[in-house]
């Protein structure tokens, strides 16, 4: 398995096993040091040490349907560091994205979660 960094590269034996250890919510998989995610065919990895905020962004996408007009609800959760936005990550509906933020607080305590004070 080849882990692909978002922001500075880590020993794939380390990434490996804190991968193999972590909780899978959706598309992403949150270990001990590291959060990864899948975006096509590439997994990659961003440490929690480098990460300054996180908060969900839904977007709505209009559709068109055989009995009307409506819009469709695409959750995402965006990942800044000091560089500001590194990463969006597509997730599989608002329950993923709910969990995701009650679980990084744990393994991240420094990191502000939702929109800034």
């Amino acid at each position: 398995m080849k882990f692909y960094p978002v922001t500075t590269a880590a020993p794939d034996a380390a990434l490996k096993s804190d991968y193999d250890a972590g909780r899978s919510v959706g598309n992403v998989q949150l270990g001990n040091a590291y959060l990864f995610f899948k975006e096509k065919r590439k997994l990659y990895s961003i440490a929690y040490a480098e990460m300054t905020r996180v908060f969900r962004r839904v977007m709505l996408v209009q559709t068109k349907m055989c009995c009307g007009k409506g819009n469709l609800e695409v959750e995402n959760l965006v990942v800044c560091t000091e560089a500001g936005e590194v990463a969006q990550i597509q997730l599989p509906g608002a329950r993923a994205g709910v969990i995701l933020l009650e679980e990084l607080p744990k393994r991240a305590p420094h990191v502000q979660i939702g929109k800034p004070n």
